[in-house]
Order: C-alpha cells, then sequence, then structure tokens
C-alpha cells in the first residue's frame, strides 16, 4: 500500500482571507507538484482532506491530475492538532493507497508514528504543496519511497 502524505499549499493570512485559501504562489505551487507526480502514473484509490479551505484546494488540483477511482472528500483526523494515531490506526486496515491532504504539525506527527512508532520524532521535514510518498510493505512496516516538494521543479 502507499500512502501519500500532502501538506497544502500556501495559504493567504487569516486577515486577508478568513477562510484561507491558497495564494496565487501556492497554487502555482501545487499545480508544478501535480503535473510532476501525474507522469508517475500513480493509482489513488481515494483523496481525503482536513476540510479546511487550503487543503481542500490542494486535494482538488492534485486530484483533477491524479483522478482518483474513489474521488475526494473531507475527513476528521487531518487537523493541525488531531491526534495522528486516529489515522495510523487507520491505514493499518486499509489496502488501497490513499492520499491525505492536511497540515503541520499533524502530518509530521503521523509520519513518524507510522515510520518508527513515537510520533515525536522529527523524521520528515513537510514542506507547504509537497507530497510524501509511503509504502508499508508485507510485514506491515512502512518506509519513505520518495519526496518531492515545489522547490525541486521547474
Amino acid at each position: 500500500m502507499f500512502l501519500y502524505l500532502v501538506q497544502h499549499g500556501e495559504a493567504k493570512r487569516e486577515e486577508e482571507d478568513p477562510a484561507r485559501d491558497l495564494t496565487p504562489r501556492g497554487r502555482e505551487d501545487v499545480i508544478r507538484v501535480a503535473d510532476f507526480v501525474e507522469k508517475l502514473n500513480l493509482s489513488p484509490g481515494r483523496f481525503l482532506h482536513s476540510g479546511k479551505t487550503r487543503a481542500m484546494r490542494t486535494a482538488e488540483i492534485l486530484a483533477e491530475a491524479l483522478k482518483p477511482r474513489g474521488g475526494i472528500g473531507p475527513t476528521n483526523g487531518l487537523a493541525p492538532l488531531d491526534d495522528p494515531e486516529i489515522w495510523a490506526g487507520r491505514v493499518s486496515g486499509l489496502s488501497e493507497d490513499l492520499v491525505l491532504v492536511g497540515h503541520l504539525p499533524h502530518l509530521a506527527r503521523l509520519a513518524a508514528a507510522l515510520l518508527c512508532g513515537d510520533r515525536e520524532k522529527s523524521l520528515v521535514n513537510f514542506k507547504m504543496g509537497g507530497v510524501v510518498c509511503l509504502r508499508r510493505d508485507d510485514a506491515g512496516r512502512w518506509g519513505v519511497e520518495w519526496m518531492i516538494i515545489p522547490e525541486m521543479l521547474p
């Protein structure tokens, strides 16, 4: 199983936009990442996001490129301060590839919980608009397969 963890793109300040939609730069960064990962022929079953506007917009842009079979939608447990054990438990029983679009510090804690069992370890340096691909092997162990961030792309 592949689990794609995506930090939302750069968002507007709350004073500028209370809903905190993506900035033009944030949108462009996510589009560049989407164009790149589209060429990888990934086949995620579903895209799930926190429900916050910045995560929803990021998921919409990526989903347009990757066309998930199960669609895209909001879910609980992906807010910035949510307990990462919620999703660590959920993905343990899944076999279909999944994309989760969320926020820091939650995504970093989730990755650490999956990779080493200690959500307080700093293992993955997430970047806005970036995608971290984790793979679960047949023994149930997680590893980092690859990572792409907007700064790596032309």
